[in-house]
């Protein structure tokens, strides 16, 4: 049964309702609410405030402080969030130049400009360079099985790890040498935990792992908050289209559903929420994070999804990756410096950790950016991955605060180092819409699981027309994990609700 503008099953057009509010529904939101065939759409935000999905600027420290995604990663004309910020006016003068946008940077992070050792010595950033090549022209070889018949590993960390075994049998320095530049890797290989959003890169698929694109662009922020993308994005939508403090408990799809408020209308689909209100609808973009789904997976579909994409669910992996922010009265690191790497002299990628968890979730910290200056109040930004972010999201204020005090005065050889002011973090693990961070391709999965989670139900195209549509960085082949990854998957869905109703029209722009 093909559902069409003209048939009447959809007196005034259809009704489509939106679940979650970031920048994927958003996206989709924006791209229906430019045509007239649309006039009936709502977003359903579970969140009291608009667009704070995994986009989160908070004031803090004086200033703005991203608790969500940090970057625009790729800023460059292929980027749907660069071009969009740019045309809301939203980017520095250094972000838009053609210089910035035609740097190539791999996907690589930056050298630091300082690296502190555990025992509270310098680590020369000479012998840290030649293992940023080293990791990094591994890492780049790592992208080179997608086509390939078999891999020589099954996980991307196995094959580095291996990898690294026949470098290290030609090493000829000392056995202290040796032993600085291992635990110098392995601190990459936990920076590139934090890049992938996973626990171990032993996690990481091999063979899929190539298919992420990255974009050309030297990475840039927004100098007043990234949220003012989304802000620009709610308030370009008609008055009334979010609905807060809406959570969702169940989608019942393929039925029959009547509402008293649309007398002699039937509905394939009907939104049941956490506080008993019902949305009737004829399609629904659910754009709700891959953790939440993974979470809710028994109970947010009735009908149960299809056997097929509820395994693409339970196998693609979704990790946490989380930021911790000092305050200082006065900045210890030098003027000009804007990232400090933390190297653990007895950590080694090739030996698996002993200690547990509470002993030594810190060492997961990967390094500590430092922001632009508030006036007279300096922040570093740590990152840290995987379970050990989720225990540090247990732990209080006072005891991050504390470990960290003594971490920083340990690895400077100054036990008198002052202690932050005040401590901020994220705890996206915790956080009951998220339940994490971002998506990567596990071990066990492949790229095709990603457009198994894309594609709307249902599967077979005999009932009403896509009643479920799927939205979201996790569902995006080779932009997952990134904010224009889950930008274009919006407009994805809103293009194929375009090419049901409104087949002859051309593709709407985005209502500035």
């Amino acid at each position: 049964m093909e559902a069409t503008g003209g048939d009447g099953k959809a007196p005034g057009g259809p009704r489509v309702l939106v679940v979650g509010g970031g920048i994927a529904g958003l996206g989709a939101a924006q791209r229906l609410c430019g045509h007239p065939a649309f006039p009936h759409l709502r977003v359903l935000d579970a969140r009291p405030v608009p667009g704070r999905s995994r986009i989160r600027s908070e004031r803090g420290f004086g200033g703005v402080v991203e608790v969500g995604a940090h970057w625009i990663h790729g800023p460059s004309r292929g980027n749907p969030v660069f071009q969009l910020a740019a045309e809301y006016g939203l980017l520095g003068e250094k972000a838009l130049s053609e210089e910035n946008q035609l740097v190539e940077t791999g996907g690589h992070v930056g050298l630091p400009c300082v690296s502190y050792a555990s025992s509270g010595v310098r680590v020369s950033l000479q012998l840290v360079a030649e293992m940023a090549t080293l990791f990094y022209g591994l890492i780049d070889q790592s992208r080179e099985f997608l086509q390939a018949a078999e891999t020589p590993a099954p996980s991307v960390g196995q094959y580095l790890k291996e990898a690294i075994r026949r470098h290290v049998a030609g090493w000829t320095e000392d056995e202290e040498t040796r032993k600085l530049k291992l635990a110098v890797l392995s601190a990459f290989f936990n920076l590139e935990c934090c890049v992938s959003g996973t626990h171990s890169l032993d996690l990481v698929a091999l063979a899929p792992f190539g298919e992420y694109t990255v974009l050309p662009g030297l990475d840039c922020t927004f100098a007043e908050g990234y949220q003012g993308l989304t802000n620009c994005m709610v308030a370009s939508l008609p008055e009334d289209t979010l609905v807060f403090e809406k959570p969702v408990k169940t989608i019942h799809w393929n039925g029959a559903f009547q509402e008293a408020a649309f007398p002699g209308e039937t509905f394939p689909v009907s939104v049941e929420c956490e506080d008993g209100d019902r949305f009737p609808a004829h399609h629904v973009i659910v754009t709700v994070p891959l953790g939440f789904l993974k979470e809710h997976l028994d109970t947010f579909f009735d009908p149960p999804l299809p056997a097929e994409k509820a395994e693409a669910i339970r196998k693609v992996g979704f990790g946490t990756n989380n930021k911790i922010f000092l305050e200082f009265e006065e900045p210890f690191w030098e003027p000009d410096c804007q990232l400090i790497q933390l190297v653990w002299e007895d950590t080694s990628p090739l030996e698996d950790p002993t200690l547990t968890l509470r002993d030594a979730w810190f060492r997961k910290l990967i390094d500590f950016v430092v922001l632009p200056a508030f006036g007279s109040v300096h922040v570093l930004c740590g990152f840290i991955a995987g379970l050990e972010s989720e225990f540090m999201e247990t732990l209080s204020d006072e005891e991050v605060l504390l470990c960290l005090t003594q971490v920083l005065r340990r690895v400077t050889g100054n036990p008198r180092l002052p202690a932050p002011k005040s401590v901020l973090r994220s705890r996206w693990h915790s956080a009951p819409y998220t339940r994490g961070s971002y998506s990567y391709v596990a071990v066990g999965s492949t790229g095709d699981d990603l457009d198994l989670l894309a594609q709307p139900l249902p599967a077979d195209g005999t009932d009403a027309q896509l009643q479920v549509l799927f939205a979201g960085e996790a569902t995006h082949r080779t932009f997952y994990s990134t904010t224009h990854g889950a930008l274009l998957s919006g407009w994805r869905e809103a293009d194929r609700l375009l090419g049901l109703w409104a087949p002859q029209a051309q593709q709407p722009r985005p209502r500035l």
